[in-house]
């Protein structure tokens, strides 16, 4: 009697598996509609809302950028493939960790912004400076971060902000401008987030590319120097970052 409930539990579970498909989960349009990655469901609805996450380098092929995690949330399911959309970005920490040392500041900042097709992104830069900066110093230098990221958000679609905002234009610009007001040794940004859709349809041409091996580097976001991956480092207070 124990054999033929466990042979008919075994049935069970094989028919199971044998009701679900394999869904390819794709990224948007802006990222090249990428396939990101492979899931079981049995029915279509199970994939809504489902999280993917992966390293902007898996998508432009540069090494460099294997600090910066993209995630994606299932929107829709057609036939067997997933559609998603972009929610947000953040950097994983042991990066952000390694920038900061005894006699830096740090200077986080947090903006909403409101991009030409409606979509609302908050993002959160910050600089680092080359030695100890003044309380007015670092109000200049975030108020230098928040007017050229308004500037970009103001200028272009999602799609192309985004570029703007992964691919290191943006904190080029902002090293360039910064370093004006104090001393920098990097600017990046830490953390986006998706907290409204776009109010109008745009055109969302792909605007992350494969990495182009001979492209001349960022200043903004140039290699670490020599040596800085090794040894014990000391981090400072983040002066009330917002994680």
């Amino acid at each position: 009697m124990a054999l033929a409930r466990a042979r008919q539990a075994a049935r069970r579970t094989k028919d199971k598996w044998k009701a679900k498909n394999w869904y390819k989960v794709v990224a948007p349009a802006a990222f090249n509609s990428a396939v990101l990655a492979e899931t079981l469901a049995d029915e279509p609805e199970k994939l809504a809302k489902r999280t993917i996450e992966v390293t902007l380098n898996e998508l432009t092929g540069d090494m460099k950028q294997m600090h910066i995690k993209l995630s994606f949330q299932v929107s829709e399911v057609v036939d067997l493939t997933a559609k998603t959309q972009f929610v947000g970005h953040n950097m994983t920490s042991d990066y952000t960790r390694r920038l900061v040392r005894r006699g830096n500041s740090k200077i986080p900042a947090v903006f909403d912004l409101k991009t030409k097709d409606g979509s609302r992104v908050r993002v959160k830069p910050f600089a680092v400076t080359d030695r100890r900066c003044q309380t007015t110093q670092a109000q200049e230098i975030r108020r230098i971060m928040g007017s050229l990221l308004t500037e970009s958000a103001e200028r272009n679609n999602l799609s192309a902000f985004l570029a703007d905002l992964l691919l290191g234009d943006l904190t080029n610009k902002m090293y360039k401008e910064a370093r004006k007001v104090h001393p920098l040794r990097r600017v990046e940004i830490a953390k986006s987030e998706m907290i409204g859709a776009p109010s109008i349809e745009v055109d969302e041409t792909p605007v992350i590319k494969p990495a182009d091996p001979e492209a001349a580097p960022i200043e903004g976001v140039a290699p670490m120097d020599a040596g800085e991956e090794g040894g014990e480092v000391k981090v400072v207070e983040d002066m009330g970052e917002e994680e």
